[in-house]
């Protein structure tokens, strides 16, 4: 166990640049160790409009993506409210100061329960990169300074996916990676000559051009064919491999070449909507990812030697259709925020058991996932409920809650440097012990 966590360290250490960013920084969306948590301590369990509230920052318009923070700075992607525009913004950490603003692109489309801003920055401590939902995928350096930018829509066709592309970027060892897993019709325009391919992409950050596009075949059809999740680097037998899942398989890859090295198919019986949201976590040898729509959380002990990928434990009890799992001090916690009564449980990751289950409850749904550290769970609905949880496998505590009156909420919480960073619809809002 040891041994293994110390690879995983290795892998984040080797994904950015130690010097740059640290392990209380959150450099990409699911934060330091690509699984929801931080080392962080004495983060604030309460809060309200006096209490332990550093800044609010007025945004121009409503996201999904999570804030970035590294290095003292916090990126954010936005819309521009009544525009099709998008936004990259950077603002002070501890102050909550716009020290740039730059104007991404534009685009008109819209779709259900979504925007074009939902993609989450990634940040290697000297350059930023932020993507958008009609493809487009620009270059910063860290003062705001555009080096690149390009259209993956336009080179490779309909991103394809019914609510919106989401995916994140990801860096590992000195490449930018992204996964276009999409349905091989277009829902909308723009109309494609032929059938669709699905894809995983490096890039060389510091130009912007393609080091290698590796295909992604599938045997899924329809709504089945797509995913919304991003990458996250695992350790086998002493490599790095780039992992990434949906359209009814979780595949590995050869992050210096893009070359397939091993996949599982997780979904047999083929339906027209086994499309997956949440991304894959990993720890303890494991690989834990979600069927489509509730359908049981498995993990997946990956192959080694002569022996084959297999599932190792699986759990239906409340699994979630959007919200990542949570990896967090040995345990893995899952949020169920709509079908079986917006629940969270706490499991052993190596059996799958339960150490507990307690229900949350709220009004609104529980789609954006769990971050966790100094103890706690940190959970946020779409109607601005905000539940804080004591971690650990002894009881479900409830520590917090209260109620952000605001637009819908689809980010998750972000943590770095002592501070929570919760993102809405109209603000950023930057909660730290005084």
């Amino acid at each position: 166990m040891r041994q293994f966590c110390l690879a995983v360290l290795l892998a984040v250490w080797l994904a950015t640049p130690a010097s740059l960013v640290r392990a209380t920084d959150w450099p990409q969306w699911r934060g330091p160790f690509f699984n929801g948590s931080t080392d962080e301590t004495n983060l604030p369990t309460s809060w309200n409009e006096t209490e332990n509230m550093a800044w609010v920052r007025p945004l121009p318009g409503p996201s999904g993506a999570t804030p970035i923070i590294v290095g003292g700075k916090v990126f954010i992607t936005s819309t521009v409210k009544g525009s099709g525009d998008f936004l990259a913004l950077c603002l002070e950490a501890a102050t909550g100061k716009v020290l740039w603003r730059e104007r991404a692109g534009s685009d008109s489309r819209r779709y259900p329960r979504n925007n074009l801003a939902s993609p989450s920055p990634v940040t290697d401590g000297r350059r930023v990169f932020f993507l958008y939902g009609n493809g487009e995928l620009v270059g910063f350096d860290i003062d705001g300074k555009r080096l690149w930018s390009r259209n993956i829509e336009k080179e490779y066709g309909n991103l394809a996916l019914q609510f919106g592309y989401s995916n994140s970027p990801f860096l590992h060892d000195g490449k930018l990676f992204i996964t276009v897993i999409r349905r091989n019709k277009p829902y909308r325009k723009p109309d494609a000559d032929g059938p669709l391919d699905s894809f995983v992409m490096a890039l060389d950050p510091v130009s912007g051009k393609t080091l290698w596009k590796q295909s992604r075949p599938t045997n899924a059809f329809d709504e089945g064919m797509e995913t919304y999740s991003t990458p996250i680097p695992f350790v086998r037998d002493g490599a790095v491999e780039l992992l990434n899942t949906g359209a009814d398989f979780v595949t590995a890859h050869d992050p210096a070449t893009g070359k397939e090295l091993w996949r599982f198919e997780y979904w047999h019986e083929k339906v027209r909507d086994t499309r997956v949201i949440p991304s894959l976590v990993s720890d303890a040898g494991l690989v834990f990812g979600l069927r489509h729509k509730g359908n049981s959380l498995f993990a997946l002990k990956p192959p080694s030697g002569e022996n084959l990928a297999r599932i190792v434990w699986e759990f239906d009890a409340a699994a979630p259709d959007c919200s990542t799992p949570c990896f967090y001090r040995d345990r893995l916690y899952v949020l169920d925020g709509m079908k079986h009564g917006k629940v969270v449980t706490c499991l052993d990751p190596k059996t799958g058991q339960a150490f507990w289950q307690g229900k949350i409850g709220g009004r609104g749904p529980w789609r954006a996932s769990l971050t966790a550290g100094d103890g706690k769970l940190y959970c946020i609905n779409e109607t601005g409920e905000v539940v804080v949880l004591r971690a650990g496998d002894k009881r479900f505590e409830i520590l917090f809650e209260t109620k952000i009156d605001e637009p819908r909420i689809q980010s998750s919480i972000a943590i770095a440097d002592g501070r929570l960073y919760i993102r809405t619809a109209e603000n950023l809002y930057c909660v730290s012990k005084k």
